[in-house]
């Protein structure tokens, strides 16, 4: 029997027997160096798992210096898609002398025929492989399942529901008697919500008589879900949308709007996932000072381990973040700002804050906009209060100085519009990253209409403007991929860093494209979304970039908590060391980067760009 670790994936997903059978049933053979291995068109008789050694993947249609597509260490495997295949699609050569375990053909396909995780491996898009590596990942609390596969018909409560003609007598009534906190009222338009404020407010403050109709007081702008979404998307629609509570409709044909089953409180859903960093979201909506919101706000770094050690998909962690960073600002601004000049003014978040992709907290990248003739004397000095806030909520300053308190970053809707006009006009470099900061803009605070005028000036001076967009394409191809002329990941021994080659291409060609395409969503995925939709990706296309983007989100993330918990000596965290990387993320890294490489041929070719 050879001793050899099976720890990891596909081998994980063997029990401990069919674990065996694979120490029992494998053997261990010697490369010398530039020794072929499996040849191209060559029927597939083992899957090969290098003990020490390197194997290189190579394309024999292609011209030399591109014919090598892949690069193997020790820990990897390959060889099982030639036998699912029936031959090789490309030949595999010893870069240098390697031992690799053999894996007969035979025991292969018993074992993906008795273990189906076993076999799905092999055939998995880098989709289903970074879910693998998620779920891998998760460790106590509430796992993958217990948040992903949660829905929001194993949740909901029934919904208490009274006729048009109800009074709120019968209403005061029916939820002492049911122990409740809402009931539905049916209306004309369909249902809807009153509350027990609703009718505290009613009978003492308006001083409605006991008969009044139920109606009157109702709410009928009702945040509603399906059953079968998931519990934590309602979590993230409920902190967006300042609400403690959802209703749940069924589901019907097409857009006919289907009748109340349930409701899901906010409770219900914090509860369910059981876990004291998920009060943080209600710490922040109950604060009623600043010391209260500075409290709730240096949690978030505990949410953000929770959720990443529980094996929460990223996207969601990034939805939940950006709503919950959003409501914290907003809360700072309803402290500090007079409610006079709430419907006039509009603050607005920009960068990755702005594409609701930032996790943890980082600089601050903000600016406001003011309505035409509005006038505010002190705004200065109030943005200057604002500013100091954010630093003691844990937002550090910007560098360059893109915030509130510079003048620069502060403007009426006309002026805003000047300054883009300007921008569009030079093209230089400063003026085109002003461009790329005020497409990616969110409103937090104040009124978001402001932030709309604004950005449809931008779409209408720039998208289509051709020799405007090719300059903006150009910054996607500033920095080089870290894949070497051979296709295999560069291995410095200070790290590649993921941002600069992974991150920043897909975000800045997504923005180009968007911006060209007029497309609203600032967050990168939602925008892949869209232009998937809208015919100018392929699906395919946009999901791998998806994906991409989500792998080195979290590669850096996992760095950034590191250094957050001094864990680790490495001075930046946008670097990733490959050598410290399971042979599985070492794997779904050079996918994610082919994946890089491929869209900025893409971007160069759209928008007639030559690599630098």
């Amino acid at each position: 029997m050879v001793d050899v670790d099976l720890s990891q994936p596909p081998f994980s997903f063997l029990d401990e027997e069919g674990r065996e059978r694979v120490r029992n049933g494998i053997d261990l053979a010697y490369f010398d160096r530039d020794e072929v291995i499996l040849e191209t068109g060559q029927p597939g008789e083992y899957v090969f798992l290098i003990h020490k050694g390197e194997v290189a993947e190579l394309d024999t249609t292609q011209p030399g210096a591109r014919e090598r597509i892949g690069h193997y260490t020790a820990g990897d495997l390959f060889g099982a898609i030639s036998i699912l295949n029936g031959k090789s699609r490309y030949r595999f050569r010893a870069e240098q002398e390697s031992l690799c375990y053999l894996l007969p053909k035979a025991l292969f396909l018993q074992l993906a025929d008795d273990y189906p995780a076993f076999a799905e491996f092999f055939r998995q898009t880098l989709a289903h492989k970074t879910r693998l590596l998620t779920e891998q990942r998760a460790e106590g609390g509430v796992t993958m399942a217990g948040f992903m596969l949660a829905r929001v018909e194993e949740c909901m409560r029934p919904p208490l529901c009274m006729g048009p003609g109800a009074t709120i007598a019968e209403a005061v009534a029916r939820l002492h008697e049911s122990h409740a906190d809402s009931l539905l009222v049916e209306g004309g338009d369909g249902a809807g919500m009153v509350t027990k404020t609703d009718l505290l407010e009613a009978l003492v403050l308006h001083e409605r008589g006991k008969e009044s109709p139920l109606q009157d007081i109702a709410h009928f702008e009702l945040v509603t879900v399906r059953p079968e979404q998931y519990l934590f998307e309602v979590l993230v629609m409920m902190t967006r949308h300042k609400v403690e509570r959802v209703v749940v409709l069924e589901q019907k044909q097409e857009q006919e709007k289907g009748s109340p089953i349930g409701v899901v409180e906010l409770t219900d859903v914090l509860s369910y996932f059981s876990s004291r960093s998920y009060v943080v979201s209600l710490q922040v909506e109950q604060a009623d000072s600043l010391d209260a919101l500075f409290r709730a706000s240096r949690r978030t770094p505990e949410l953000v381990k929770a959720l990443m050690a529980q094996g929460v998909k990223l996207r969601f962690a990034m939805g939940l973040l950006a709503a919950l960073n959003g409501r914290i600002m907003s809360k700072a601004w309803s402290f500090l700002i007079d409610e006079r000049y709430h419907a006039d003014s509009c603050l607005m978040v920009m960068g990755s804050e702005g594409r609701g992709e930032q996790i943890l907290k980082t600089d601050q990248d903000n600016g406001l906009i003011l309505a035409d003739g509005l006038e505010w004397p002190d705004v200065g000095e109030q943005m200057q209060r604002l500013t100091e806030t954010l630093i003691e909520l844990g937002y550090p300053p910007c560098p360059g100085n893109i915030m509130v308190n510079n003048p620069d970053w502060v403007g009426s809707v006309s002026q805003w519009r000047e300054r883009i006009a300007r921008w569009a006009e030079k093209r230089d470099g400063d003026s085109l990253m002003k461009l790329a900061i005020m497409l990616d803009s969110h409103a937090v605070a104040g009124n978001p209409a402001l932030l709309d005028r604004v950005r449809q000036a931008l779409f209408e001076q720039c998208s289509r403007d051709e020799i405007l967009l090719s300059y903006f394409a150009r910054t996607a191809l500033r920095f080089s991929t870290p894949l070497t002329l051979f296709g295999s990941l560069k291995k410095p021994q200070h790290g590649i860093d993921i941002k600069k080659g992974g991150i920043f291409p897909i975000v800045h060609g997504v923005r180009t494209m968007a911006l060209e395409r007029r497309i609203k969503p600032t967050s990168t995925l939602e925008r892949l979304e869209a232009l998937a939709a809208d015919g100018r990706l392929e699906e395919r296309v946009a999901e791998d970039l998806a994906e991409a983007l989500s792998l080195f989100t979290e590669l850096r993330l996992k760095q950034q908590l590191e250094r957050l918990g001094g864990d680790t000596d490495n001075q930046s965290p946008d670097r990733v060391v490959v050598q410290q990387l399971s042979s599985l993320e070492r794997d779904l890294l050079r996918e994610a980067l082919h994946i890089v490489k491929d869209f900025k041929q893409s971007l160069s070719q759209r928008y007639h760009l030559e690599y630098s």
